[in-house]
């Protein structure tokens, strides 16, 4: 065997490992989502009534925040759940316990996939993510308890609230009620990752502080329109939820500015 397909053979091999040890690592994934989800499985109940059907009740923690400390009080919630398919409550309970098997082990996922990516960054790369895991795991967690106590509260309050006419009563299906929160803290969550998708796409030479900076008007605007669609018609609620959103708006313009700082400063170096 020649020296060129000796080479070609150990870049096949060497390919190889690396499916290999993203199998593992999906497989591990896998197991640990499978584990948390058998586990909030047996607590499906005591999750179900106070984490979740509490919402529609008006003594639930943020509500009585925004009673007493904001002067907004909601004085009733007129809901009624039920359930309209032979497996509506089988399937929602599987899908709660899997979404949460997938939150509670979320730092342990990124985890994986970032051990995953991190042999093929150079070294400068590496100390410049240093802590990433536990950065992104914090602000992830901090998207969901603002999900949670924050935009779920509020859209189950406004809708359970709203009504077109007084003869229509507002009887939630299960599966409408579980899927606005569960979908309202997850993608909250996700959007509290706006920080780090900046920095990787400022790495990346994507976006700049100045880009960001100069649709900062742009952005309010956003802001504002979303915080309407997702919050009751006042605008107590509507800054409650909108300014936490600004912030990380800032917050990704500082680390845009610091990574394009720290990359100019290498080139002046490397020069």
């Amino acid at each position: 065997m020649s020296a060129i397909d000796q080479q070609e053979d150990t870049k096949k091999m060497t390919f190889l490992d690396h499916l290999e040890e993203l199998r593992w690592r999906l497989v591990a994934m896998a197991i640990c989502i499978t584990v948390l989800a058998i586990v909030l499985w047996f607590f499906q109940e005591w999750i179900m009534d106070n984490l979740f059907l509490s919402m529609k009740e008006t003594d639930f923690v943020s509500f009585r925040i925004l009673c007493d400390y904001f002067g907004v009080c909601v004085n009733e919630i007129p809901v009624e759940m039920m359930s309209m398919t032979v497996s509506g409550q089988f399937s929602y309970a599987l899908m709660m316990s899997i979404m949460g098997g997938i939150v509670v082990s979320f730092p342990f996922l990124f985890y994986q996939v970032w051990a995953f990516v991190k042999p093929g960054l150079k070294v400068k790369e590496k100390s410049v993510a240093k802590g990433i895991v536990l950065y992104v795991s914090l602000l992830f967690f901090t998207g969901i308890l603002f999900g949670y106590f924050v935009v779920a509260p509020l859209c189950i309050q406004f809708f359970g609230s709203f009504k077109i006419s007084e003869k229509i009563d507002n009887i939630f299906t299960i599966n409408s009620y579980m899927s606005t929160i569960l979908s309202s803290v997850f993608y909250t969550g996700l959007l509290f990752l706006l920080p780090v998708v900046v920095y990787l796409f400022t790495r990346l030479g994507i976006l700049t502080a100045a880009y960001l900076r100069k649709y900062r008007k742009h952005s309010i605007v956003g802001v504002l329109i979303l915080s309407a669609v997702i919050t009751p018609p006042n605008l107590i609620s509507q800054v409650i939820v909108g300014v936490p959103i600004m912030l990380l708006y800032e917050v990704g313009i500082l680390v845009s500015a610091r990574v394009e700082k720290k990359l100019k400063n290498q080139e002046v170096k490397g020069a």
